[in-house]
């Protein structure tokens, strides 16, 4: 079934159009209903009248068939019973003897003689029953009439065929009928209109709930601390109706919301708070033990070999602990809302010293840079930038089989004005599907085609996400078997940042 079909469908109406629909179909009903018995009633009255007329026309026919009172001086009897006193214009006379017709006309106005009928018409009037009843019957050139046969007063077997024209009964019920089409589509017409005022009037309480709804679900819920103000009118939370009923909810269920959502932000901002107390205090000890790890290394005294490579493993893995304690104190200044700096940065210089430095921290992936002719500028922070494409080029390293090729291409984006890209792509293998939704989550675990091999602490693009976001910027991904792509948009121009009061660290 096509789109335009299913959306005629009732049940994909708006309830306006419902409710303006069911009030229309409803009047329609009604008026059918009153029509059909108006117009039924007419032609029975109308029929009913024209029937006793033919029966009184035909008893003047049989008085002047039976005598000569009735007939003007001079006529026979045949020219009498077409011309007898009292009949109105149109009244069709016949009069068969044997089966066969003895005369037949039809009644001018005034002067004029009868007109006769035509040979074809006699079966039609010998076959009107001979039962002083009225019978709608059909002439050719004439139209339909009402007629009544009678046998002859005289009783000499013939049969007297007596008529009126069914004309104007049917113009009368033909005219009424019209009038109550015209006034029905009138009245529709009427009541579509002003149904559409009364209903929509009448659902504008609907209305603004809907608002209030559509105005909470544009609100950033997922992230910061949210003063869920909005609430429904108090005038639309009547009880006693309906819509005030689903305000009445709609406000419960926000205030609900609401008090979840502070107590999330408050549990958010201690584990923070935690976050960056321990990274901060955690960063002293680490250092004290690198140094005595170095210290004991650099004595003149012979150590034992297993001392001297006990000692390398605790300076390795407490460099590797400061590097997640660093990681984690910057996701938790970034997620208190602490603002980068803002200056002029040269980030078609910054991409070349990236490369440079993945040239030098792995020199088993080649790397091809791609820049535009004229240098790219944006405003920003130097190191957070510098930070995010050494970890965008770090994790095409990290995930990747040796000898494999990264292109770094920047360039203004065309389908964005005002906004550069940076796109860093490599041929590895590609990310699983079941993980690219939570790529850019902290500690997001790659799966085996793209398993950690040099001792990342899965941060690397939970940084990435974080800093370019604080950069008023985007950073997407597209993979497939063979190439995987990681592009950040950034403004040319970075918006005022208000600073923010610094968080206890």
């Amino acid at each position: 079934m096509t789109t335009r079909l299913r959306a005629l469908r009732p049940r994909r109406w708006t309830l306006r159009g419902r409710l303006i629909a069911a009030l229309l179909l409803l009047l329609a009903l009604v008026s059918a209903v009153l029509g059909v018995v108006s117009v039924t009633t007419l032609n029975k009255q109308v029929l009913s009248q024209l029937d006793r007329q033919v029966l009184a026309a035909s008893a003047r026919s049989g008085n002047a068939a039976g005598g000569p009172d009735q007939r003007p001086p001079g006529d026979d009897i045949g020219g009498g019973l077409l011309n007898v006193l009292g009949q109105p214009a149109g009244t069709l006379t016949a009069q068969f003897s044997d089966g066969k017709i003895a005369t037949a006309g039809i009644l001018r106005g005034g002067s004029d003689e009868p007109t006769p009928i035509p040979a074809a018409d006699t079966a039609t009037l010998a076959a009107v029953p001979a039962d002083n009843r009225p019978h709608s019957i059909t002439l050719s050139g004439f139209g339909d009439y009402r007629a009544v046969a009678a046998p002859d007063p005289d009783g000499d077997g013939s049969v007297l065929v007596t008529g009126l024209p069914l004309k104007d009964a049917t113009s009368t019920v033909t005219h009424l009928t019209l009038v109550i089409l015209i006034v029905s589509l009138a009245g529709l017409l009427g009541a579509a209109i002003l149904g559409t005022i009364i209903v929509r009037f009448a659902l504008r309480p609907l209305r603004r709930v809907a608002d209030t709804a559509t105005r909470v679900s544009k609100l950033p819920l997922d992230r910061g601390e949210v003063a869920l103000s909005e609430r429904v009118p108090e005038k639309d939370t009547d009880a006693r109706t309906e819509v005030g009923q689903m305000g009445a909810a709609l406000n419960s269920l926000l205030g609900h919301v609401a008090t979840a959502l502070t107590a999330r932000q408050a549990s958010e901002m201690r584990v923070r708070q935690f976050v960056a107390d321990a990274s901060h205090e955690l960063r002293t000890p680490l250092a004290s033990i690198r140094g005595y790890a170095e210290l004991t290394r650099r004595t003149g005294d012979d150590l034992p070999p297993d001392i001297t490579y006990a000692m390398d493993r605790v300076e390795s893995e407490a460099r590797r602990m400061t590097g997640l304690v660093e990681d984690l104190l910057l996701l938790a200044r970034l997620d208190a809302g602490r603002p980068v700096d803002h200056v002029s940065v040269d980030l078609s210089a910054l991409v070349i010293d990236a490369v440079s430095d993945a040239h030098a921290a792995g020199p088993e992936h080649p790397v091809r840079l791609n820049l535009p002719d004229e240098p790219i500028e944006v405003v920003g922070d130097p190191a957070r930038l510098h930070q995010v494409l050494t970890n965008l080029l770090t994790n095409a390293r990290t995930h990747t089989a040796p000898g494999t090729r990264v292109d770094v291409t920047l360039r203004r984006d065309l389908h964005r004005p005002g906004m550069v890209s940076v796109e860093i792509a490599d041929e590895g293998p590609g990310i699983a599907a079941d993980l690219l939704p939570h790529i850019f989550e902290r500690f997001a675990r790659a799966d085996s085609s793209r398993s950690r091999i040099a001792g990342s602490t899965g941060l690397g693009l939970a940084i990435v996400s974080a800093v370019v976001t604080a950069h008023q910027g985007t950073v997407e991904v597209a993979t497939r078997p063979g190439r995987t792509a990681f592009t950040v948009h950034l403004p040319v121009q970075q918006p005022a940042v208000k600073e923010l009061a610094p968080s206890r660290r």
